[in-house]
């Protein structure tokens, strides 16, 4: 049976990471890297895409599951008729090679457990050759090798091509599986102790955590926002993913699936801004890193995603060997939306750059000539249309929320240059430019009759996304056209509680068929915008309704369907997290200042 999407919980080390479902399968996980080939990827098809699932004889799901302490180290128990035992799962920070590592241990009583793991490199497309060597079990297939071993050993056999073990622990009793990969042409890599490696994960974790500065109301979703958002960094570069998955479904059965294992520059003001307001200034500064690194070159050449480091070719494949989460066909990696313009990056771009540098994060000599270069090419384009925010795969247009970021960047420019006169750069030209966006934005996205702005010029649509308006600073937030837009949006995109991004009833703005779950981010953004607007009660009361619906170990998704009570999309979405952290910080604000 098909597991919900948050059944699942997250497990990882940095540089990639595995999902645990409530039956002790991990059923998604990419080796070396969050964006490398998947070797188990039975939630994309079935058990024999690959897996490795560990749970007493019998059982099927868990009694409970729980992270230890404020760490990504998961503890799962089961409760049985003879006894109740922990499955410990996690995967250390590494120092060269991924290790993902399982630990039982008996509680109560004595349980028999079962461990069945079946290997498939390259998306669930490949078997290994699977040998003994030196009491260890070694699979390889072409680049990819992955040893298995267990302490104390226990006895395994080989059945339906899959590496299967049988053991009993008892109250007390312990035994530790570790999986190590590593490219097939090297040596295997030095052993890991699971037992030290468990203990030096729980002191990172630890010691990361205490460096988090929010002490007010919901602190634990925001803490464990923070983790996931941790999780979710590659850690070589800084460089932040929107989720670790590919191809989870936004309207299960249909085709609205997408690989989110690339980093957006659309999350990056938003990344800094939950990071910094958290007291995680090397996060952000890592962040600001990946970022200056990532966008160098002609501005020309600006992409509105990267990989984990930097990369720019991500071509969009389907995978037909893997039928889709409960059939939601195709599975797809890469995204074709790599190769879209979109105006709002530049936005974006301007925006991380100029919060860095109020947050004291020392700039980089270069970054302001290359924010210059950027400015000159968004002066002579801004005026285009382009595919907006969320990527439509339709005609482009002239999106208000484009249009916006782009006022956006010139802002930034002139409050940048007004407080370094110093700095190179023409201060009348960024603000001429700025006020030539102001105004056509106003006079060509602003519906008077409705009293809202609309999605693009000249539609009648509407865009969650022009909730951000008084966030990013374009018009104040007692604005009549702002209140105006806050509430169509809310009367409009509003679906049993949650906000939608936009319509998806005709198909003819994003140019796919089918419908979407409510959009998460979008709803915190709505509850931004009425504590904004003074409806503070009414924030509060959507924030709660948002935070419940984490799933048992704190995790969200990319959407949510309100009729089945399931999420959808990528899991876990960092965009979703975001939106949870910055209104926590938001209203944490207004009860410390409720004057503003």
């Amino acid at each position: 049976m098909t597991q919900r999407i948050d059944d699942y919980a997250l497990i990882g080390d940095l540089q990639t990471a595995a999902l645990v479902g409530r039956d002790g399968s991990v059923d998604w996980l990419c080796l070396p890297r969050f964006d490398s080939a998947a070797c188990f990827a039975a939630i994309l098809g079935d058990e024999d895409n690959g897996h490795w699932r560990i749970a007493p004889k019998g059982a099927t799901t868990c009694a409970t599951r729980r992270y230890a302490e404020d760490s990504l180290v998961l503890e799962t128990y089961w409760e049985t008729r003879t006894g109740t035992v922990k499955v410990v799962d996690f995967m250390p920070q590494r120092d060269r090679a991924p290790d993902l590592m399982r630990i039982v241990e008996g509680v109560s009583g004595s349980v028999e457990m079962s461990s069945v793991l079946r290997l498939r490199f390259d998306y669930g497309s490949v078997v290994p050759w699977m040998r003994r060597t030196d009491g260890h079990r070694v699979a390889v297939a072409g680049p990819d090798s992955v040893w298995l071993r267990s302490e104390p050993p226990v006895k395994t056999w080989g059945q339906q091509f899959s590496t299967c073990s049988s053991f009993t622990v008892a109250a007390g009793e312990k035994v530790a599986f570790v999986m190590t990969w590593h490219p097939s042409h090297e040596p295997r890599p030095a052993l890991v102790d699971p037992y030290e490696a468990l203990e030096q994960s729980l002191t990172d974790w630890r010691e990361w955590t205490a460096l988090c500065t929010y002490q007010g109301p919901h602190r634990e979703a925001v803490l464990r926002s923070l983790i996931t958002l941790k999780a979710l960094t590659y850690g070589p570069t800084g460089g932040i993913v929107a989720a670790p998955t590919t191809s989870l479904p936004e309207e299960v059965g249909g085709v609205r699936n997408w690989d989110y294992r690339a980093c957006w520059l659309r999350d990056s003001s938003l990344t800094l801004g939950a990071l910094l307001s958290a007291g995680y200034v090397e996060e952000a500064a890592a962040w600001r890193d990946w970022l200056l690194r990532s966008v160098a070159g002609n501005p020309a050449d600006l992409q509105i995603m990267y990989g984990p480091a930097g990369e720019r070719r991500l071509p969009e494949t389907t995978l037909p060997w893997l039928r889709g989460y409960a059939d939601s066909a195709p599975v797809r990696t890469g995204n074709a939306a790599v190769d879209q313009f979109q105006l709002d990056v530049y936005g974006e771009v301007m925006d991380s750059l100029y919060r860095a540098g109020k947050a004291g994060i020392p700039a980089e000599r270069h970054a302001w000539n290359l924010q210059l270069s950027l400015l000159g090419f968004l002066e002579s384009t801004w005026r285009e249309p382009d595919e907006g925010l969320w990527e439509v795969r339709g005609p482009r247009r002239h999106f208000t929320h484009s249009k916006v970021m782009a006022w956006v960047a010139a802002d930034r420019a002139v409050r940048t240059l007004e407080a370094d006169p110093s700095l190179p750069g023409d201060v009348a030209r960024w603000r001429a430019m700025r006020d030539d966006i102001h105004a056509q934005v106003c006079a060509r996205s602003y519906d008077p009759v409705r009293n809202t702005f609309t999605q693009s010029y000249g539609s009648l649509e509407l865009d969650a996304a022009t909730l951000l308006i008084p966030q990013v600073g374009f018009l104040p937030p007692d604005d009549p056209r702002v209140v105006g837009t806050v509430e169509a949006v809310q009367a409009e995109l509003m679906h049993e509680g949650f906000l939608r991004r936009y319509s998806t009833e005709s198909g003819a703005i994003d140019g796919l068929p089918g419908h979407e779950g409510t959009f998460l981010v979008c709803s915190f953004w709505l509850a931004d915008a009425l504590l904004l607007t003074g409806r503070k009660d009414e924030a509060r009361e959507l924030f709660e309704r948002l935070v419940t619906l984490c799933n048992d170990v704190g995790l969200l998704a990319e959407e949510y369907d309100p009729v089945t009570g399931r999420q959808l999309g990528n899991f876990p979405q960092a965009f979703s997290h975001i939106g949870l952290v910055g209104t926590a910080l938001a209203l944490a604000r207004e009860d410390q200042d409720p004057a503003g």
